[in-house]
């Protein structure tokens, strides 16, 4: 699982039938610190999640385990909101 922060939403009138009634989100992958760790990405959002949020995402095949199908062209989905990081050593 990765830490990303949700930065936006994507609307797309056209898309696979197994995306159907699924929200698109984009995704800004940090670190720990909060910090940028790479590119945006495009999740989807299977927990309710919103723009600024701070969430946590799975990606590869394993993506499509928490849909409502049993294959989807998803490369990662988010599956939980992170409510805080505790990183004392």
């Amino acid at each position: 699982m990765f830490l990303g922060k949700v930065i936006g939403n994507i609307w797309a009138t056209k898309k696979n039938s197994e995306l159907k009634n699924l929200k698109l989100m984009l995704i800004q992958p940090i670190n720990a610190e909060l910090k940028d760790t790479g590119d945006i990405i495009i999740a989807v959002d299977t927990v309710g999640s919103g723009p600024g949020e701070i969430i946590y995402y799975i990606t590869a095949s394993e993506a499509v385990i928490p849909l409502p199908v049993n294959f989807a062209p998803v490369d990662a989905s988010i599956v939980g909101i992170v409510d805080s990081i505790n990183t004392e050593n």
